[in-house]
């Protein structure tokens, strides 16, 4: 449910406001934006309340969320005619912003969901088995990559035979019945998993197995040490509460903002969750930008989606990867080998910019559109006239390239564009999903990394600061787009998006270096008790 609403937001948020990327760009703007500033008070508010408790809570106002959503849409298509007519269309400006604001809370549920789910509840399901903890993580992620194959395909479908007000009614409905299902799951693996009703600040994992469930009365007393707060641990809590002052409670949530930050850069593993943060800020994705490129150069959209599912294979053979070489080489170095095989895929899309077929222009500012948009007093014109541009190419009218359709035949012979040599798209392309391995077994290095080097008490805020560190560098990415947006740019963007996995990857590098120091590059298999050993010594860090 959660992957289908967030590939049909964007789909509804366009054809809301007439097939224009202004609501969506402002909805991509509130989702990023609001991570970024709400991720560490996110995670500090996993910390300091139970497991439970939050995995019900976050379950809950993300499918409600949702729901609602899906309703206010639902409304909005079918009464958008006579809400266009009242108060001048401000009532429909309303709810277009009551829609984002609904969709951006759903969002940061989902962010908590995540955070809670995948980050500290898998943790303690897992114990100390570092290998089971592995296989879960890697599992994970193949229903993710699933996931995001099966939710596009089946909303599409429904809105493509349908309408886009029955794509909004499924969606509503499988949220409604998702969540009660993951409801009860979420209540038979707390109840089948005692360790879970147990969270302390100081207490390690291997001594909270050893103490009995029942007798979480003798660890209270323990916890609220450095960020986990129980209010009903002593009967001076409502005291203290009253004299706080306002401007204290005002303060709060700032300073939980920076202890959040100062505590991910105490981290051991700081050097390794930059690195992969990194990777957020790039164009070599299958996102809506790569995508839009894609269409300037004449593929067709059933290629991208069979481009799009070649890269949901290779992200699972990337999670595949992942498992074996961990058992082969170690976690850590897993990373080094990921990030150096992602890398070399990644030179081929740096290749294709300089291969026939490249839109690359040196001679054309990058800024020429926006700066055109801008400051000049007439805008531009929406569909250039062919005397002007005649080599611009939509995709409605590629005759001679891979969608097979062909030139109208009202058309002028002298409008029908050139065939585009294939080479360069191609080769982008191939370096994109070839990528997608490294890419993933990468991914799931840094985040077991995560889970095994941050004590209990801070996985929650650790991890929203990861998610904000990761959604701010994205939001770069999307700023470097909007600055730079005409295609003969698109080269420069793929040259700066290598560049920038190249910075992740060599942070990464430094952090290993730091780990193994002369046995880096000492390739043998772990004992995978002594490397579940290893990692209690590193849950030293304090905020």
């Amino acid at each position: 449910g959660d992957r289908m609403w967030h590939f049909a937001v964007s789909v509804f948020l366009v054809e809301l406001y007439g097939n224009s990327l202004l609501l969506t760009a402002v909805y991509g703007l509130v989702v990023a934006g609001s991570v970024l500033l709400l991720g560490a008070i996110i995670g500090d508010w996993v910390d300091k309340n139970s497991r439970l408790k939050v995995a019900q809570t976050s379950l809950i106002v993300q499918n409600a969320s949702v729901i609602l959503c899906g309703i206010i849409l639902m409304i909005i298509f079918l009464f958008k005619a006579q809400l266009l007519t009242l108060y001048h269309g401000w009532l429909l400006t309303m709810c277009y912003i009551l829609v984002i604001t609904i969709a951006n809370i759903a969002n940061l549920a989902s962010t908590a969901t995540a955070i809670t789910i995948q980050r500290d509840w898998i943790v303690v399901v897992a114990g100390e088995d570092r290998s089971k903890l592995a296989d879960m993580n890697a599992t994970i992620r193949r229903i993710d990559q699933l996931t995001n194959i099966l939710a596009p395909m089946a909303v599409g479908q429904i809105m493509t035979f349908g309408s886009p007000m029955i794509g909004c009614g499924f969606i509503s409905g499988w949220n409604l019945m998702s969540m009660c299902v993951e409801y009860l799951l979420l209540w038979k693996v707390y109840q089948k998993t005692p360790t879970l009703a147990l969270k302390s600040a100081k207490v390690e994992e291997s001594e909270l197995k050893q103490l009995n469930v029942k007798k979480e009365s003798d660890v209270k007393p323990a916890e609220g040490v450095q960020l986990i707060v129980e209010k009903d641990v002593t009967g001076f809590e409502p005291q203290q509460e009253k004299e706080i002052g306002c401007a204290a409670r005002i303060a709060e949530p700032f300073i939980t903002f920076r202890d959040g930050w100062v505590a991910y850069y105490n981290q051991p593993v700081f050097l390794a969750g930059m690195g992969l943060a990194f990777l957020y800020m790039t164009v070599l994705g299958f996102d809506c930008i790569t995508t839009g490129y894609a269409y300037t150069q004449g593929l067709s959209g059933s290629v991208l989606s069979l481009l799009m599912g070649a890269s949901a294979v290779t992200g699972i053979m990337g999670t595949v990867a992942f498992t074996w070489l961990r058992r082969k080489c170690g976690l850590v170095r897993t990373g080094l080998i990921s990030g150096a095989a992602q890398f070399a895929c990644l030179v081929l899309c740096a290749v294709s910019v300089f291969m026939p077929g490249s839109p690359l222009d040196l001679t054309v500012s990058p800024f020429a559109d926006i700066s055109a948009r801008l400051f000049e007093s007439e805008p531009l014109p929406t569909i250039a006239s062919p005397e002007h541009q005649p080599e611009m190419i939509f995709p409605t009218g590629m005759p001679n390239l891979l969608n097979g359709s062909t030139t109208p035949a009202n058309s002028d012979p002298e409008m029908s564009p050139e065939p585009v040599p294939l080479i360069s798209v191609s080769l982008l392309f191939a370096g994109v999903i070839a990528a997608r391995v490294g890419l993933w077994s990468f991914d799931l290095t840094v985040t077991q990394l995560l889970q095994e080097n941050v004590v209990e008490s801070e996985r929650g805020i650790i991890n929203g600061v990861q998610n904000s560190m990761n959604y701010l560098l994205d939001l770069l990415h999307f700023i470097m787009v909007i600055l730079a947006p005409n295609p003969e740019a698109f080269g420069l963007l793929v040259l700066i998006s290598v560049s920038f996995v190249a910075m992740g990857h060599i942070m990464y590098f430094r952090f290993a270096q730091k780990s193994l120091g002369k046995q880096l590059f000492v390739c043998c298999t772990p004992d995978p008790k002594a490397a579940s050993d290893s990692s209690p010594p590193g849950n030293t860090s304090t905020v």
